[in-house]
């Protein structure tokens, strides 16, 4: 598997910090080339800077993401990638009613539009060239509703949907399409959330640099879903047994400060 993507070409989104950059550091040490995405530019210029060191070529395409125009130069520019990394997204805590619609609406904008129109805009090249392979990050709040992160979850649920649907259309072509659902992971996402992290999330949270290698092993064996870690992995399932309204409940009682 360590040879999948040696000499492959990927083009990384939200690769500034977390799992993005890890994704990016673990796939140049693989050998893959990369065309690194996020709005900050000097922490992609020096992400690029280090992964060179493993002998690849890295790229900088500094972008925002919830602007189509800048999407459709991602394509124009790099039409000729091999490995789609949807990793951009945002999140942010607190009662829907109180949100202000700015931040709903530039969430929708990253974690559904965008990453939906990069994936409509790579994939056909994938699939006539025969070979491709699509990450899209989800999250464990993809399995169930979750109070004070409302909007956020339910575009988790729609990425889990979409990449889901998309493994069985694609698959045939040689494109594979691997949704990866990381639980509570050592990353910027609560102070960007405007979250306080607890002592349950200080306990339970993975490191991003764990979170990608399963992701990137669970993309190099074909797999459809990968949830981050058993204890992730037990409860994604555990949501599924219990009544839509009582999850929410619980884990409202689970989140709220």
């Amino acid at each position: 598997m360590t040879e999948l993507f040696r000499g492959r070409r990927a083009l990384v989104t939200g690769a500034s910090s977390g799992i993005g950059a890890d994704i990016a550091r673990q796939l140049a040490q693989r050998g893959t080339n990369l065309i690194l995405v996020a709005r900050r530019a000097d922490r992609l210029d020096a992400l690029a800077t280090e992964c060179r060191l493993f002998g690849v070529t890295a790229e900088t395409a500094p972008a925002d993401l919830a602007d189509p125009v800048a999407r459709v130069d991602l394509a124009a520019r790099f039409s000729d990638i091999d490995i789609l990394i949807n990793n951009a997204g945002l999140g942010a805590f607190g009662p829907f009613a109180e949100t202000e619609w700015v931040k709903i609406d530039r969430m929708i904008a990253v974690n559904i539009t965008a990453l939906t129109h990069l994936t409509h805009l790579f994939a056909p090249a994938m699939a006539r060239r025969g070979w491709g392979r699509i990450m899209l990050v989800a999250s464990t709040a993809a399995f169930q509703s979750i109070p004070l992160y409302a909007v956020y979850a339910a575009t988790k649920a729609y990425v889990l949907s979409l990449g889901t649907a998309l493994n069985a259309e694609l698959s045939a072509q040689g494109v594979k399409t691997t949704v990866l659902c990381p639980g509570t992971t050592t990353t910027e996402f609560f102070e960007i959330a405007s979250q306080k992290k607890s002592a349950f999330i200080e306990r339970s949270a993975m490191t991003s640099a764990e979170v990608a290698r399963i992701g990137i092993e669970g993309m190099a064996k074909g797999r459809g879903t990968v949830v981050s870690g058993v204890a992730n992995a037990a409860l994604a399932f555990s949501t599924r047994l219990a009544p839509r309204n009582l999850a929410a409940r619980i884990a409202y009682h689970v989140v709220k400060p």
